[in-house]
This record gives C-alpha cells, structure tokens and sequence, in this order.
C-alpha cells in the first residue's frame, strides 16, 4: 500500500479500508478464529464478513496495522486482487472489531448468481459519458436510507429497504426500464462496488445483454473525481460512525439518528420531530401514517 493511497493527512490519523473479493473460501471458522486474532494484535476495528464467496468489510485503525492486515488478506488464495478503498477519520469510526461467518458476504438471496460474470466495469470519465447519455438507464442498487444523503443526477431509486428485496423490484420493473424491445443499457453504481458484481451478474442472467457498473463505486468515484468535473450529488453514506463522506473521501456534515439510523441533515435536525439521541422525523412518519 503506497503512502499516497492513504491520503495522508496529520487531522485525520485514522486509516479506514473498505474491502471485498468474490473468491472460494474454505475452513472458514479456522479463518475467522485467524482473523480476529491478527485484528485484535494489531488494534484494528469493524467488521469482516466471510462467505464461501469471498470476503468483506470496513476496518480501521493506524496506518501500519491497516497495512498489514490487507497484506495478510492478499495473501490468501485468490485474493491478490483484493478490492480495497481507503479513506480517513479522525477518530476509530468502529468500536470493536467482529469477524463473522455469513451464508453470503452481500446478501441478494439468489443463489444461482455468479458475481465472477458481472456486468461491464467503467471507471470515472467513461461512466461520466454513459449516465450523461439519456438513453441509458442509471440505477441506484443502495436502499433508500443510503441514497437519501445523496445519488447520481437522474438515477432511479428502487426504493428498497434491503439488498435481498432488488432481485423483485427489478423483475416487476422490468418493461418500463427497458422499454418495449427489452434492449435498453443499464449502469449501475453502489458504494464500494460489491452490490454491483452481483446485481449486474444477476441482470446478464435475466437476459439483459448491455450491463455496466462504476469500478470501486462511489467512493472511488468521489476519491478520484474533481469536484468540477462530478455528477455526483450529496454526499455518499457509509456505515460507520461517519455517516457521510464527500469529494476526497473528507467527511461529511450528516449524523446518525439513533432511533432508527437514518442519516440526517443539518436541516432534519432542525425540525420539531428530531429530539437528539432519540428520534427524528423519519421516526415518527411512519407512526403517523
């Protein structure tokens, strides 16, 4: 890891990394018990989900240890090509650290998925040119509590609530998004790009032949991308006690409802229905409705 890719910064002294790689894992409590051990030598915290599938998480801590670890998880077999994204904070963003074993490292609930057959990768100038053109369909695969703090100009929100209920919305969906001879293109982004290796590998299976996906996803995006040159729009949320990062990966102005998680604004915070460390507004809409 170059010291470059740590965007080094004496304000920010905590490295975060976000990771993923589709690849067969086996003896997997033996890794996990391996895992937690070297994360707990070396202070880092969050979360690693392990599958059969590959590996995935959100880990921070200095920037030695960060090193290290995504060393020791290159060194695994088929994991050379680790897929890591890295940011700063100013303080652990994580208060422990958790290694567990899941039946899926993103959860789609469709099995028969090979997310090593994805969708097209672009990176940022191409995908720029293909969410630009009107004719291609741009999907948000986050759900809506994510995609609230910000998303791509003119991309369409599924509304989901989980990952596991797209695989239905795009299926009942179908006919508008790719009109009447089923041949429009799709692009697609999430936040580290794990989303997408399956929702795009799952869209190829539905038959659809033109398939693109934003390489790294918006974190990448927004790490790359100058500011005069993005679509983007918002802020990105992520699952720490961040809650939001922006252009540079530079933390963001939202906080964290700690009744019902949902990032929130300067100005939700502002409404008569926020009460701090209780509820906000999208608490209590749902109760009134």
């Amino acid at each position: 890891m170059a010291q470059s890719d740590l965007f080094v910064c004496p304000d920010l002294p905590v490295c975060v990394a976000a990771l993923y790689r589709f690849a067969p894992m086996g003896e997997l409590p033996a890794l996990r018990a391996q895992l937690l051990e070297l994360c707990e030598r070396l202070d880092v915290r969050g979360t690693l989900l392990l599958a059969s599938e590959g590996i995935n998480g959100t880990v921070a801590g200095s920037d030695a240890a960060i090193a290290e670890l995504v060393a020791a998880l290159r060194r695994l077999p088929h994991c050379e090509p680790l897929e890591v994204k890295y940011s700063r904070a100013a303080a652990l963003p994580f208060k422990r650290m958790k290694v567990r074993i899941k039946a899926e490292i993103v959860t789609m609930g469709q099995p028969q998925i090979d997310p090593l057959a994805p969708g097209r990768y672009l990176e940022g100038e191409a995908w720029n040119a293909l969410i630009a053109d009107p004719a291609t369909v741009v999907i948000d695969t986050r759900n809506s509590y994510e995609i609230a703090a910000g998303t791509f100009a003119n991309a369409i929100d599924p509304g989901t609530r989980s990952f596991r209920e797209f695989p239905d919305w795009f299926r009942a969906n179908r006919d508008t998004l790719l009109g009447p001879d089923g041949k429009r293109r799709v692009a697609m982004f999430c936040t580290g790009g794990i989303r997408c290796e399956k929702s795009t590998a799952f869209l190829k299976a539905e038959g659809v032949d033109e398939v693109y996906h934003l390489k790294g996803g918006i974190l990448k995006y927004l790490e790359d991308m100058p500011l005069e040159h993005s679509l983007w729009q918002g802020e990105c949320f992520v699952f720490d006690e961040r809650v939001t990062v922006g252009h540079g990966l530079a933390p963001g102005s939202y906080s964290s409802c700690k009744g019902c998680g949902h990032p929130l604004s300067a100005q939700e915070r502002e409404s008569a229905l926020y009460v701090a460390g209780q509820c906000c507004p999208h608490c209590i809409s749902p109760l009134q409705g």
